[in-house]
């Protein structure tokens, strides 16, 4: 458990970020997790590098709407000052946070305040001794770092813990944590860590985190980027969302518009993506731009428009022709259809809810 939210077994994949404010900037750094929380993080990591973090984390726990994990390297008492301060989760990295009895003040701690522990690997900060069995930073030792701190944990009966062994280069992060799958049953924590920019550092997350999932491999996700943490959110849930592991807010199926198009794709869809974030209900919305696909792809959709010609397009609604709609009017009625339909889905459940 990180705070309230379960990792591992059957709970859904959880997704983080972690935020860039300076922690002592507290109402900054409260900011910065509530819009991260909007936009659907389940956890959200804070750096605490100094003593002034540490007492500025007291005020943040107590503001935010989600657990905080305490993101700990170098100094152990700021491992302790951390659970004291209320954190749910401290990341402890093992290739600087120091000896195996510094290690044990912080597992005390965090037991005597009720934290869980993340064991972070991490390839460009791995132990001297690895590097001098190993030679370079590889899957083997990262791996054998990870198992190493695993062993410190439960010798001293500490068993809330998840596990991750990230490293920038995909390939790399993806052959340590198959390792990692197969030698260790406890939860995991996928991410690529130092991804890049928004673009190429989602590409690699997609490619790295995604093939991971698909293989069944991790219970918690965070996606490193050069951007605002809000952007880290969305692509977890998009790289979740692709797979069928999570659902929320709208599924936004669009075609990459041609010269067939009946009316300007791309303008729309970034309109309607912008005006239908404050959407969390699960549902779908295709956005075609001509007769070829557009049909068929509403038949699948919630909600549905389609190109035609004269300036208007037709309206689908739970896969079935409505009826149409002048283009100029269209992103306001799909935003009305959309919200309709979100609010008849979260009827429907708490329906089933009650009944159950």
């Amino acid at each position: 458990m990180v705070g309230n939210v379960p990792v591992g077994g059957d709970a859904p994949i959880s997704v983080q970020t972690m935020t860039n404010t300076l922690t002592t900037d507290v109402a900054g750094t409260v900011a910065q997790i509530q819009a991260a929380a909007d936009a659907g993080a389940d956890i959200v990591r804070v750096s605490v590098p100094d003593e002034a973090s540490s007492k500025a984390l007291k005020e943040i726990v107590a503001e935010s709407p989600v657990p905080i994990v305490a993101d700990i390297h170098f100094h152990y008492k700021r491992g302790i000052e951390a659970a004291e301060a209320g954190a749910a989760c401290l990341r402890i990295n093992p290739g600087n946070i120091g000896s195996e009895e510094r290690v044990r003040e912080v597992i005390a701690a965090a037991r005597d305040h009720g934290c869980s522990m993340r064991i972070g690997v991490n390839a460009g900060s791995l132990e001297k001794h690895l590097l001098d069995k190993y030679g370079e930073p590889c899957p083997d030792a990262m791996v054998e770092s990870g198992l190493e701190h695993i062993r410190i944990l439960q010798d001293n009966d500490f068993h809330e813990f998840k596990i991750s062994v990230k490293a920038s280069d995909v390939f790399m992060a993806a052959a340590a944590y198959q390792q990692l799958a197969e030698a260790t049953d406890a939860p995991i924590h996928l991410g690529i860590t130092e991804a890049g920019g928004l673009t190429s550092g989602t590409i690699k997350s997609a490619i790295g985190l995604g093939n991971l999932l698909w293989m069944g491999i991790g219970d918690t996700i965070r996606v490193s980027l050069s951007a605002d943490p809000v952007e880290e959110v969305k692509v977890g849930f998009e790289i979740l969302k692709s797979l069928g592991l999570r659902h929320r807010g709208v599924n936004i199926i669009s075609c990459p518009s041609c010269a067939r198009q009946g009316f300007d794709v791309i303008k729309t869809v970034e309109a309607l993506e912008q005006r239908l974030e404050h959407i969390k209900t699960p549902m779908s919305l295709s956005i075609i731009g001509c007769v070829v696909n557009g049909p068929g792809e509403a038949l699948m959709t919630d909600v549905g428009f389609t190109g035609g010609g004269a300036g208007n397009g037709m309206v689908y609604l739970a896969g079935k022709q409505s009826h149409r709609m002048d283009n100029e009017q269209m992103v306001e009625h799909i935003v009305e259809q959309v919200e309709k339909r979100a609010a008849e889905i979260e009827a429907e459940t708490a329906a089933q809810d009650a009944a159950e």
